[in-house]
């Protein structure tokens, strides 16, 4: 796994308000994504506004009571659907705590484990992801 992060992840309660106020601070908002999953480029590294629920199901976690979701995680873009496997193996085995393990979902391959901390980490690969040659992220 290559020292890198590509996305972070928030767990809001509406998205397109979300959305409004970080563009209202002059963000600007990426073409890329969706209404469910919206994207803001900060220069190599993505910010992603996602649903609490549907974050939440995605990472195999609840969102309430201690030990719940926090609403928040680190993402690190594989490069290939084998990565996603080998370093959610790799983070067991040095302790992490899987929430979700590695598998195929309808738009590529993820899972999610929780640090010696608890602090959510997802890694995923996707087609669409683009990198220029400093591997920083494009939107």
């Amino acid at each position: 796994m290559r020292p890198r992060l590509n996305l972070i992840l928030l767990g809001v309660r509406d998205v397109l308000s979300s959305v409004a106020f970080y563009e209202a601070l002059g963000w600007k908002r990426s073409a890329s994504g969706s209404d469910e999953f919206a994207l803001f480029d900060l220069g190599g590294v993505a910010v992603a506004f996602q649903s609490r629920e549907a974050f939440a199901a995605d990472a195999g976690l609840t969102d309430h009571g201690p030990g719940g979701f926090a609403g928040f995680a680190l993402a690190y873009i594989a490069r290939s659907p084998d990565d996603v496997y080998r370093i959610i193996a790799k983070a067991k085995g040095l302790g992490a705590t899987v929430t979700r393990p590695a598998g195929a979902n309808a738009w590529g391959h993820n899972g999610y484990f929780t640090d010696p901390d608890g602090h959510l980490v997802e890694v995923l690969y996707e087609d669409g992801w683009k990198f220029d040659d400093r591997d920083n992220l494009v939107l």
